[in-house]
């Protein structure tokens, strides 16, 4: 038996430097074939994808141009960070406190609302008192901060969070007046039903009333537990039964909460060394309106700005809904979708912000559909909504009305459109980064010229260019 082993592998080992040897002959053979039918690696067809080497280049590029950039922004204005400063902003100025009492004078809103529901639900008022009703709670709660904001004129930072908490306020008891009115209707059938339908239904109801006794059903969703749990909840759609996670991951929520901290931090630095001084500069050109400047100035500008906001939406909608979510174990953590790889601009509205893209759909879209409104009408609509809000969270605190936030939302409609149509693939990526980088900055040196030309304050300075 040792004798055969022997053999074998004394044969394995001849057939390996037998096939070894006949490699390198063909290796080293003159009359080998070198070419084939290829493409370059550049073209399409050749199906090479791996770029993974040049987006490495990409990316230390990148970091070397903000490096020198940033660098550059500290030899020029020295170090112009002060967290200090912001708390003595807040503290000092006595119009700020206007906007804590209106957030915290939100609760009552939400209150009539729930009242309203108790009463519609023991059928003490009709549909149309209750719809007359939420018309005036709804209208009251967009107004009436606004007019104080307006007339008062606090800090811009402040007023702009307290009309966000405001509007989804808003937004949050419209899909609460929309779910309930729903089960009403379906209680109601099923109560008539009851009535007509043999024991045996009844029977069947009672067996599946046992099998979701862990399940709330409606009236007894409407206390106040699961209306305060909705309005903290990072959603914008009611739900009377939400999916709830297991436990609290507490290793989890700390990495969320130093994201959230820190993130805000490098915000707060980012915005005072680069974006005040970039738009500070801006302003003789403004004033001038020397093209070739304000088109230099709107470039200096549209880097350090979408790098913030990129940074914001890692903040918002990853850590700090993330955080929220935990703490009140909401199950459903799908906040925003590969936007990054929309080939439309419709596709990235429906991708970046889904809490708003689910109101929007559920709440506007298909119930305009549902009326026999056609898709791009009803399109339109939720476009001029949401532009409607955009002007609101800006030109109130700002105390003038330049619809410039409204008209960029607008003209997301007739972009959508062609984009859909004509601009696909990679060409339509590009498009959409596009008008995010330098949609954002023109919109912002727009305000900035009309907020100084509004009230009447000089726009030269001698500032460094």
């Amino acid at each position: 038996m040792a004798t055969k082993a022997q053999l074998r592998r004394s044969q394995s080992s001849k057939v390996e430097d037998n096939q070894q040897i006949a490699r390198k002959e063909k290796f080293l053979s003159d009359c080998k074939p070198i070419h084939s039918h290829a493409d370059s690696l550049f073209s399409t067809s050749s199906g090479f994808t791996n770029y993974y080497g040049i987006l490495n280049l990409c990316f230390i590029l990148l970091v070397l141009g903000n490096a020198r950039l940033f660098l550059e922004n500290i030899i020029k204005y020295g170090i112009l960070i002060n967290y200090s400063y912001l708390a003595e902003w807040f503290l000092r100025e006595p119009y700020n406190w206007p906007n804590l009492l209106l957030t915290v004078s939100i609760v009552i809103f939400p209150a009539i609302a729930l009242c309203t529901e108790k009463l519609l639900a023991k059928g003490k008022i009709s549909n149309s008192v209750g719809v007359v009703i939420y018309i005036i709670n709804l209208t009251v709660l967009l107004l009436f901060p606004a007019a104080v904001i307006y007339y008062l004129h606090p800090v811009i930072v402040f007023s702009i969070f307290t009309l966000g908490n405001v509007t989804i306020c808003f937004l949050k008891l419209i899909s609460y007046a929309h779910v309930n009115y729903w089960c009403r209707e379906n209680y109601a059938n099923k109560r008539l039903k009851r009535r007509s339908s043999s024991g045996n239904i009844a029977d069947d109801q009672s067996a599946n009333n046992a099998v979701n006794k862990t399940l709330q059903s409606y009236p007894d969703n409407l206390n106040v537990r699961d209306l305060a749990y909705f309005m903290f909840a990072p959603t914008l759609c009611y739900e009377l039964n939400f999916p709830r996670s297991a436990r609290i991951r507490k290793r989890f929520l700390a990495k969320r909460v130093i994201e959230m901290v820190f993130l805000t931090w490098l915000m707060v630095a980012l915005m005072q060394q680069w974006i005040v001084p970039a738009v500070n500069n801006a302003r003789q050109p403004l004033e001038e309106m020397e093209i070739f400047k304000m088109l230099e100035r709107l470039l200096k500008l549209a880097i350090p700005n979408h790098l913030i906001w990129l940074i914001w939406f890692y903040c918002f909608f990853h850590s700090t809904l993330n955080v929220v979510a935990e703490l009140l174990r909401f199950g459903d953590r799908v906040f925003y979708k590969d936007w990054w790889n929309a080939e439309t601009v419709s596709e990235f509205w429906q991708h970046w912000n889904i809490p708003v893209h689910r109101f929007a759909a559920r709440h506007i879209y298909k119930p305009l559909l549902n009326k026999g409104f056609s898709r791009l009408m009803a399109s339109t609509i939720v476009f001029l909504l949401s532009a409607f809000f955009h002007e609101y969270l800006v030109s109130i605190p700002l105390r003038m009305f330049k619809i410039w936030a409204f008209m960029g939302m607008a003209m997301q409609v007739p972009i959508a459109y062609i984009t859909s149509k004509f601009v696909r693939g990679k060409w339509g990526n590009i498009t959409m980064w596009l008008s995010l980088i330098l949609g954002q900055p023109v919109a912002i040196l727009a305000y900035f010229h009309d907020y100084y030309v509004v009230h009447s304050l000089p726009l030269h300075t001698n500032s460094t260019t």
